[in-house]
């Protein structure tokens, strides 16, 4: 199916989805606790709803005042209504702050203050701290609640709609493609969250770029595990099924909520984080269910790399001709690059279980990138840089039409982040590795994580993937001790629920293991410190994969 819109605007795409399939249904969300047989009712949203729905909102924004660039903080859980939310704000030309309230208030409001939002769309809840906090927010006059509105003025949605309706024959705006879209925030997992500015243009190379190397058509079901994933559904003219699920806590899902859910939708498709998929993994192999996704063709999984382990259990789960891919990027710059389940189980996971890093695959359609000289300060052109031989470790940079060109919010970070290029910008993806002979790139971890010695420079992935060899180890984290260049390495490690020591002596029972299988590998050798922890290593809060590094270097830090 050719999307291709002649509007620049991203959201056009939904209307020429709803003219193909105006009956089609675009969103299924839970309506109520399952039956006794498992089954649930659904409240359903047609494309052809979908797009009506948007449309009123957006005229009644604009009747109400709303101009083309103004800025709107969307602060409405995931479901049917973001996404409708979210169409309504691209179609008035406004531009969508997006941001995970799972980043703690302390980043959440500084966030939102710094982004300078003219106003916002939000539950009562939200409108309530608003207001609360509204001289953070001095900016925000246009201030929509969806639900019943107190104290704090604006409107409600329902007056919004009233007022769409009564504009129902106003024109929305022309958007092009170069105009701005959405403020993203990073989830500040090195460093404070960012804003990433994204252009209608953005979305539109990455809708196109999915798509086509995904092969996904109108018609499709996908679980959409990962909530934003469904602002894409609909552009394609997939389903999203909302999985009853915390988003916010993937790694928490209860697995016999999305085999129901997959079942009595024969869902085709899945977006879920490693997290997720190692949770309905567990959770199946410990249960004996043999194959409980047999319509399940497609998964993708994003957020960090996936195990070669996880990858060859969760293929035993789903359709045996299904792909599993995992893209990889960054709220700055996605898709960049891809890689399939059976590469990853018969060629290049072996190879990372050895310390050679994790293989992201091969680059997408429009993508150019180099590995250059590791640089900690800023890059202002490109002939600052030095690009480093195939095989060597480096900094990734990377151009192309779904990388974004400048932080809007946390300015200061541009200089670090983007490089010209003449008319083009290059973005650092902060990530070190380096490229094959088969211009695929290796992943050996975050720029910021490397532990830098005396005479030696040593990264988080292929490090840890020695001592994640273990068959107690959950997962591990190296952590430099004290101030380059002269930094001790510290490995962390998570054991496995069932393996984790008991007393002092099995505890260092397990280090001495660990330490040996440290000795007997070149790239561990140097590592000297191991640390069992109790509890669970800190993860990101937008795919429960990413380990907070810096949470603990200050950990280690605070006992120096």
């Amino acid at each position: 199916m050719n999307c291709s819109p002649t509007d620049g605007n991203v959201a056009h795409r939904l209307k020429i989805v709803s003219a193909l399939t105006p009956a089609g249904i675009a969103i299924a969300e839970p309506d109520g606790p399952p039956r006794p047989d498992g089954l649930r009712h659904y409240n359903l949203t047609t494309f052809e709803q979908l797009d009506q729905r948007s449309d009123n909102i957006a005229k009644g924004l604009i009747a109400w005042g709303v101009k083309p660039g103004m800025r709107l903080g969307m602060l409405v859980p995931f479901g049917g209504q973001f996404i409708e939310l979210v169409f309504a704000l691209l179609k008035t030309g406004a531009v969508a702050v997006l941001i995970d309230p799972g980043i703690g208030k302390k980043h959440l409001v500084k966030c939102l203050s710094e982004s300078r939002p003219d106003g916002f769309v939000g539950i009562p809840k939200a409108q309530m701290i608003r207001s609360v906090l509204r001289k953070h927010f001095p900016t925000a006059k246009w201030n929509v609640t969806v639900g019943r509105r107190w104290f704090w003025g604006g409107k409600t949605l329902d007056q919004i709609m009233e007022l769409g309706q009564k504009a129902d024959n106003a024109t929305l705006p022309k958007v092009d493609q170069t105009d701005q879209a959405a403020i993203i925030f990073t989830t500040g997992s090195t460093g404070p969250p960012k804003g990433v500015l994204y252009t209608h243009g953005t979305f539109h190379a990455q809708i196109e770029r999915i798509r086509e190397r995904y092969d996904i058509h109108r018609g499709s079901r996908d679980l959409a595990c990962f909530p934003l994933f469904g602002l894409f559904d609909a552009v394609m003219g997939v389903t999203t099924i909302i999985p009853d699920m915390d988003p916010t806590r993937p790694a928490d899902v209860n697995p016999m909520r999305l085999i129901e859910a997959a079942n009595q939708w024969e869902v085709d498709q899945a977006f879920g984080s490693p997290a997720l998929w190692n949770t309905v993994v567990t959770w199946c192999e410990n249960n004996k269910v043999e194959r409980p996704f047999p319509t399940l063709r497609r998964v993708l999984s994003a957020g960090a790399p996936v195990p070669a382990v996880t990858l060859e259990k969760l293929r035993t789960l789903i359709d045996p001709d299904a792909m599993i891919v995992t893209p990889y990027g960054a709220t700055e710059a996605l898709p960049i690059a891809s890689i399939e389940s059976r590469e990853v189980i018969a060629e290049t996971g072996p190879a990372t279980a050895k310390g050679k890093g994790v293989c992201v695959g091969s680059r997408f359609e429009g993508v150019q990138w180099r590995v250059i000289k590791i640089e900690d300060g800023p890059i202002d052109d490109i002939s600052e840089t030095s690009e480093m031989p195939r095989g060597k470790i480096g900094e990734l940079m990377v151009s192309g039409p779904m990388v974004t060109t400048e932080y809007v919010v946390r300015s200061d970070q541009n200089p670090m982040h983007k490089v010209r290029d003449g008319d083009r910008v290059w973005h650092r993806m902060g990530d070190v590795g380096y490229l094959d002979d088969r211009d695929r790139f290796w992943f050996c971890g975050r720029k910021a994580h490397r532990v830098v010695m005396e005479n030696r420079t040593l990264f988080t992935i292929p490090c840890e993937a020695v001592f994640n060899s273990h068959p107690s180890v959950y997962r591990s984290a190296l952590v430099g001790k004290g101030q380059r260049p002269n930094q001790i390495p510290v490995v962390m490690v998570e054991t496995f629920a069932k393996d984790q020591p008991n007393n002092d002596t099995e505890r260092e029972a397990l280090q001495a293991e660990l330490l040996d299988l440290a000795a007997r590998n070149p790239i561990t050798r140097r590592i000297e410190e191991i640390i069992i922890r109790t509890k669970p290593l800190p993860v990101d809060i937008r795919h429960n994969s990413k380990i907070f590094r810096e949470r603990l270097s200050e950990e280690i830090q605070s006992k120096v």
